[in-house]
C-alpha cells in the first residue's frame, strides 16, 4: 500500500517550501480563497524542484472568509468557476515544464460537494472536461467519489487522519485552520 501525504499550499501560511520536503502531493490555492498569481507560480516552482505532484485547489469566490462560506451557486456557474481555476494553475505548471496531476476542491466547496450530487457532478465534469487524465481527490465515502466513479473519472479517496469529521463531512478542526488564517492576515 502506498500512502500519498498531501497538503494544501499557496494559502499564505508561510511554510510552503518546508512542507514540500515532507509531502508527495500538493493542492495549490488558485486565488479564489487564498493566494495570487505570484504565490501560485512560486509554489509550483518549489513543488517541481521537490518532485511533488501538483494539484489545483479550487474554491468558491470567498477570499474574505478563506473559502469557508457555503454559497448557493448554480452548478453551471460552479463548473465555470472550477474550470477557470484549474486552467490558471495548469498554465503555470505547463509554463514551468510540469504537468498538473489532480484537483481537490477547497473548504466550503469541498464540504458541500461531499453531500450535494449536482454540485459534485459540476466539479467532476469540469475536471474531466479540462483533462480526463487528471485525478479527482474527494472525501472518502462522499457523493463526490460516487459521482467521480459514475463519470469514469480517476479518483482518490481523501481522509483526514488528524481531524475528526462529522457525518456531513465537515472537519471539526476549524480552530486550527483559524489560527493559520490569523497568522496569514497579521501585518
Amino acid at each position: 500500500m502506498q500512502i500519498d501525504l498531501n497538503a494544501d499550499l499557496g494559502e499564505g501560511c508561510g511554510n510552503d517550501e518546508a512542507l514540500l520536503a515532507l509531502i508527495s502531493s500538493a493542492n495549490v490555492a488558485c486565488g479564489w480563497h487564498a493566494g495570487d498569481a505570484a504565490t501560485m507560480l512560486q509554489t509550483v516552482k518549489w513543488a517541481l524542484e521537490k518532485g511533488v505532484a501538483i494539484g489545483a485547489h479550487p474554491s468558491f469566490p470567498d477570499r474574505e472568509n478563506f473559502g469557508r462560506t457555503e454559497m448557493q451557486r448554480d452548478p453551471e456557474a460552479v463548473y465555470a468557476d472550477v474550470l477557470y481555476q484549474i486552467g490558471a494553475l495548469a498554465a503555470m505548471v505547463r509554463a514551468l515544464g510540469g504537468q498538473l496531476h489532480h484537483v481537490k476542491p477547497h473548504g466550503a466547496l469541498y464540504n458541500k460537494a461531499a453531500r450535494d450530487p449536482a454540485l459534485a457532478e459540476a466539479i467532476v465534469r469540469a475536471v474531466r472536461d479540462f483533462d480526463s487524465d487528471l485525478v479527482f481527490f474527494g472525501l472518502a465515502g462522499s457523493k463526490m467519489i460516487d459521482v467521480a466513479r459514475e463519470a469514469a473519472c480517476a479518483s482518490r479517496k481523501k481522509s483526514l487522519p488528524t481531524a475528526a469529521t462529522t457525518p456531513t463531512a465537515r472537519s471539526s478542526n476549524a480552530a486550527r485552520r483559524a489560527r493559520c488564517m490569523r497568522t496569514r492576515k497579521s501585518p
